[in-house]
């Protein structure tokens, strides 16, 4: 959000406890950044670079005292689980999770090891399933609740050499579809959110003739921003998407 913006931010989340995996940068950090801006209390995780984790506490400033930080693994259920009792000590409640946590291990099937096999289904799905179950008794005792799920054109398209990371993504879209069945009468929505090519720093580090051929391939011609894809997720974590579940929603410019 622009600094001009952001004295006419809603507080469409004020004091809501929000979850997001993988919420440190990127995409990530602009979800984490928006929900705080709107009033949420917000606990963020990240997996291993702790540097990175220092610079997103020193770049959110004061708003930084509604923030807090855990270095955990989101597809390890011991280490969430403990997590998530912490969260319901300190707050009582839960009341958003987005997760979006995430790695890729790119490769041609032939090349393809077991463990980047393994890997990118761990984290990518497995760490799905672990937050969505471990919100899953929070929620249903508010019988209210949000999950959004990060998925990905892979799993929706497939990608040469992502035959991983398209199983994984296109599990997390599946999932995402039958758990909203399953919990769709107690007030809990589950969405998913697809994002295209986005600006990040991953992005930015492609080479220019790799950044040319992305950008023909998607119909309005130029890539999105994290605020683009974070917009989105907050308008499903919100009051006025009550009626929106099951769903993956496309942030691709055309994309897909």
């Amino acid at each position: 959000m622009l600094p001009s913006q952001q004295k006419f931010a809603s507080m469409r989340f004020k004091d809501k406890i929000v979850l997001i995996t993988g919420g440190i940068r990127g995409i990530g950090a602009a979800i984490s950044k928006s929900f705080l801006q709107e009033g949420a209390r917000v606990v963020v995780t990240y997996s291993q670079d702790q540097d990175q984790a220092r610079r997103f506490q020193k770049e959110l400033g004061p708003g930084g005292s509604n923030t807090t930080v855990h270095q955990a693994d989101a597809s390890d259920f011991d280490a969430m689980k403990t997590l998530f009792d912490n969260i319901l000590e300190k707050f009582g409640r839960l009341d958003i999770l987005v997760n979006n946590a995430g790695i890729r291990r790119d490769n041609l099937v032939m090349f393809m090891s077991e463990s980047e096999w393994h890997d990118v289904l761990r984290v990518n799905l497995q760490g799905t399933f672990v937050c969505c179950k471990l919100a899953l008794k929070p929620m249903i005792g508010q019988r209210w609740g949000r999950m959004i799920n990060i998925v990905s054109p892979s799993g929706i398209m497939g990608r040469q050499g992502q035959a991983n990371y398209a199983a994984a993504k296109g599990g997390v879209a599946s999932f995402t579809k039958s758990l909203a069945r399953e919990v769709a009468k107690i007030g809990i929505t589950v969405n998913g959110v697809s994002p295209g090519v986005i600006e990040t720093d991953m992005t930015r580090s492609l080479p220019e003739q790799t950044l040319a051929e992305l950008k023909q391939a998607i119909p309005m011609g130029h890539f999105g921003r994290p605020e683009d894809v974070s917009g989105t997720v907050l308008f499903l974590a919100s009051e006025g998407a009550y009626y929106i579940t099951g769903q993956v929603v496309r942030v691709d410019g055309g994309l897909t």
